[in-house]
């Protein structure tokens, strides 16, 4: 990475899939127009950002976190104060309210400030978070990588990979690791409804990767399961509560069901920076409720399309959240939990060793 000069302050390049921050500038991979079209946005504002992170042209639990982190990085090189920093952490916190990677990043930002640091120590503090995110990416693919055998084929859901962190991704890291490691695997991709973000962004990305993948509708992964056709699932979370619980995109509760009834283990995979240690049980986690349009139809790179009537009703959470009960491991960056080892409280334990916190 090559270092710049802004105002008085450093402030490194730092470059993923979906983000890059070069030259002074914030420059985001817009996934609203994926696969067909590779564009990046440049953020001129933070209203700009709230804007994309809204619209999912940025998403992913730690992509949103990591997102924001460099935003108050960027600006705090521009040599903005404590308040104006203070301003833009309480604007990007509510950007998005069940993603708590960015509720988690934000608020051990503010404690910094709060600590009067100063620009430049903040800065590094920022640059430490998108880093460690590419740490606890390739800690969690190698650990769930060990749970793969050779001819598996896994089901997913959603999109975890490199789109939705700055590292190679959560569950999506896990399966690519397993094949960079030659194991002869496969994968059912979920279309992901209503957003399509299997279809679109998954697919995408294991194509680039060279995994082997078949793209279904949700509704198809029921019969793969009774023919025996499923060895493992798993999928991504956007928060995690101490006992197990977690929310996920909408869709993922029926998958763990399904996965139940049929003996195929099921597996979450996260880090650590998505547990959140105030948040006891999965009824407690707030779940977002989004436009009706994204119901109605579909909107996209590919144009609009409308099928249903357009003051139809709709209920449309963005989430939903799987009990504990129904999972068969936790895969995060220490380590791969039991039911026995979450109900004994590590999820909170580990939380703590990262943070610190007592």
């Amino acid at each position: 990475m090559q270092d710049l000069q802004t105002h008085d302050l450093e402030m490194q390049d730092l470059v993923s899939m979906a983000l890059r921050y070069q030259r002074g500038e914030l420059h985001v991979l817009d996934q609203r127009r994926l696969p067909a079209e590779e564009h990046w946005h440049v953020c001129r504002d933070i209203d700009d950002l709230v804007s994309l992170i809204r619209g999912l042209a940025i998403r992913g639990a730690p992509l949103i976190g990591v997102a924001a982190v460099v935003w108050v990085a960027h600006r705090a090189a521009q040599g903005d104060d404590a308040v104006t920093l203070a301003s833009a952490i309480a604007t990007l916190r509510a950007s998005r309210p069940t993603a708590v990677n960015l509720m988690n990043y934000l608020d051990h930002l503010q404690a910094e400030l709060d600590r009067d640091i100063g620009n430049a120590a903040l800065i590094d503090e920022c640059i430490a978070i998108f880093e460690e995110d590419v740490a606890l990416c390739d800690a969690m693919s190698e650990n769930g990588a060990a749970l793969i055998r050779d001819g598996d084929r896994i089901l997913t859901h959603c999109n975890t990979g490199g789109l939705a962190t700055v590292g190679v991704g959560t569950a999506l890291g896990v399966i690519t690791r397993a094949h960079l490691q030659g194991k002869s695997i496969s994968v059912w991709v979920d279309e992901t409804r209503p957003l399509l973000q299997g279809g679109r962004l998954t697919a995408w990305e294991l194509g680039r990767a060279g995994v082997p993948y078949r793209l279904i509708c949700d509704s198809m992964a029921a019969g793969l399961m009774a023919r025996g056709e499923v060895d493992h699932v798993m999928v991504g979370s956007d928060r995690i509560a101490v006992n197990g619980d977690f929310a996920n995109k909408i869709g993922t509760y029926s998958l763990a069901v399904l996965a139940k009834h049929h003996d195929v283990p099921f597996y979450v995979v996260a880090p650590r920076t998505t547990i959140d240690p105030d948040c006891a049980r999965g009824e407690l986690i707030p779940i977002e409720q989004r436009d009706p349009g994204e119901v109605r139809g579909v909107s996209g790179s590919f144009g609009d399309c409308s099928w249903a009537p357009a003051d139809a009703p709709v209920y449309n959470p963005a989430f939903d959240v799987t009990p504990a009960a129904l999972v068969t491991g936790w895969i995060l960056d220490s380590g791969v939990y039991t039911q026995q080892d979450v109900a004994g409280g590590v999820l909170a334990k580990v939380y703590k060793e990262l943070t610190g916190s007592n």
